[in-house]
């Protein structure tokens, strides 16, 4: 049986083009999300369309994909990180 932390999220490393990877909380992620899908509802990837609210569109994208497609040839890319306690 899978350990309860393989499903958790301590924080996402965020990769925007032409800037320096960031450290982000779920919460952080989640708002760059719904801050991009909020101006792009004409041109929201085809199964995040079926969502009719931005915060649902964003928790969707943030739980079942780790790349946005911005423009040609450019993608925003996030990864779940754990970070470990001493």
């Amino acid at each position: 049986m899978p350990h309860s932390l393989m499903y958790s999220e301590d924080a996402y490393v965020l990769l925007e083009p032409d800037q320096p990877e960031q450290l982000l909380t779920p919460e952080e992620l989640l708002a760059k999300l719904k801050a991009i899908l909020s101006t792009r509802q004409d041109d929201l990837p085809r199964d995040v369309q079926r969502f009719t609210e931005l915060d649902e569109q964003a928790k969707y994208l943030m739980e079942t994909a780790c790349e946005l497609d911005m423009e040609p040839g450019r993608y925003l890319q996030w990864y779940v990180v754990r970070l470990e306690k001493d």
